[in-house]
């Protein structure tokens, strides 16, 4: 491996980071997976244990639920609760720093130079941006790369604590319900990897331990496993489905995915079998769900830069006469310290018209509205983006389905939802079962129920702004938009 002692290294490492953390500060807040958690770990924190039964919804209210993401949650909840957006952003900054950081110490260890592993690192950074939610899988992200670098040092014999891997495992659990994957890496490095495998599989069998010292014990696993195979999963989440080229960042991953064999015939260096294990396990989970693509890039990342060493040192990391240290880690701490100026709240200052940090799927005004009407009668049916937003920000009106359609509502609910979002024709009656009385919708994801109520005698908008709109049912006093 190259000498990493000097700085020139880091300040490659830096630069890189800079472009990531500048992407983490821009991109906004959605709130498909954001709010809802930061309400629960409010409430964990205030109950002093995680719920077991659902209190969200008015529709199952009452129910039995796991929440698997609970010390994600309480995380989320403190880092608001401390520091509002400014603080939010910044987490996500450190924590995708920390992964990609974590991710080119792994493809230096692989005897890459640091100029190409800075490279890899962020092209897989720029094709895995579309998945940099504001999510509890977030923070996940630093311990599958965090294991990945500890697995790769034992195939490659280098001086490690494999008991690290124990602690990985403990939180991996009780952070988000991704868990599994860890377990997919270490099985793979015991079955396939070098090294003494005895002594392994006793870590690797303390770690499967660990995961039952959770709020939920052994229901955890199970969760999970109803999680992945629930059909609300795939029906209502496009991240579910496959990956399809839509995108720069898919056309990023496409293409490397296609040239990873030709660079691996064509290198002169071989990929040993446990990282051939890797590709072929995590590959295929990427190409049946989109949501498994950012993990996959970490993998092709490290193995490319095996496969890509020798070709690295010979034209992209040749040997340099002389180094400035003090120049090389006063950039690195420019680089790192840049992007800072791209925090909400900080922007503002500089760039009149930047960008807003919620996405337009975020209903703020209209709940703002909303939480000074409480005159209008009934329950209130929203966009299932929406009802994520309106856990948080108005807790005096449950929801009727949301984001958490894994754990907390039966498939035949979101058939029902969409019915209601695609005016099916049963959309009236389905309101009446449900005695609702109010409707948050989205321009963009409703517009044919937008339609129907247009046209309706049974109902009046009474609020509307570019991304939401708000009906009441026309009997009783509602106030007029």
């Amino acid at each position: 491996m190259p000498d990493d002692s000097r700085t020139y290294g880091w300040m490659w490492l830096a630069l890189a980071l800079m472009v990531i953390l500048l992407l983490a500060f821009l991109l906004p807040l959605v709130p498909n997976d954001y709010w809802w958690y930061v309400r629960l770990g409010q409430d964990i924190l205030a109950q002093k244990s995680v719920p077991a039964t659902e209190t969200y919804s008015y529709t199952q209210f009452g129910q039995p639920i796991i929440y698997q993401s609970w010390l994600a949650s309480v995380l989320l909840w403190l880092v608001h609760a401390a520091g509002g957006l400014p603080l939010t952003f910044l987490l996500r900054g450190a924590a995708l720093a920390l992964t990609y950081g974590l991710l080119w110490r792994a493809a230096r260890e692989t005897g890459s130079g640091p100029k190409s592993a800075s490279l890899l690192v962020l092209a897989a950074a720029l094709a895995g941006s579309n998945n940099w939610s504001h999510r509890p899988q977030l923070l996940a992200y630093p311990l599958f790369a965090w294991t990945l670098l500890l697995l790769w040092r034992r195939e490659q014999g280098t001086k490690s604590n494999p008991w690290w891997l124990v602690a990985i495992a403990w939180l991996w659990a009780n952070m988000h319900g991704s868990f599994p994957l860890f377990f997919a890496l270490t099985g793979a490095s015991l079955v396939f990897g070098r090294g003494d495998r005895k002594k392994f599989a006793l870590v690797f069998g303390v770690s499967l331990l660990v995961t039952l010292l959770n709020p939920n014990g052994p229901a955890l696993w199970r969760s999970v496993a109803d999680t992945f195979l629930a059909p609300g999963s795939r029906n209502l989440s496009v991240e579910w489905g496959p990956p399809v080229n839509d995108n720069w960042q898919m056309g990023i991953f496409f293409l490397w995915l296609l040239a990873f064999p030709l660079a691996a015939a064509a290198s002169t260096r071989r990929l040993p079998p446990l990282a051939w294990a890797w590709f072929l396990g995590l590959g295929w989970l990427a190409l049946t769900g989109m949501r498994y693509v950012v993990w996959f890039l970490f993998i092709l990342a490290v193995l490319t830069a095996h496969l890509a060493a020798e070709w690295s040192a010979r034209w992209l990391d040749r040997p340099r006469r002389g180094d400035l240290p003090a120049m090389n880690t006063l950039l690195a701490g420019v680089f790192l310290l840049l992007p800072l100026v791209a925090l909400p709240g900080l922007r503002d200052f500089w760039w009149p018209e930047s960008p807003l940090p919620y996405a337009d799927n975020t209903p703020v005004e209209a709940v703002e509205w909303l939480s000074s009407h409480d005159e209008l009668p009934g329950q209130l049916w929203s966009d299932i983006a929406f009802a994520s937003y309106q856990i948080f920000t108005l807790p005096s009106r449950p929801v009727w389905i949301d984001t958490r359609f894994q754990v907390a509502y039966p498939p035949e609910q979101f058939d029902e939802y969409l019915a209601i979002a695609e005016a099916d024709p049963s959309w009236p009656a389905l309101l009446d079962k449900y005695d609702i009385n109010l409707l948050m919708l989205s321009p963009a994801k409703q517009p044919a129920l937008i339609a129907a109520l247009s046209v309706s005698e049974g109902w009046r908008r009474v609020y509307s702004d570019p991304h939401a709109l708000i009906y009441a049912r026309k009997h009783g006093n509602t106030p007029s938009e």
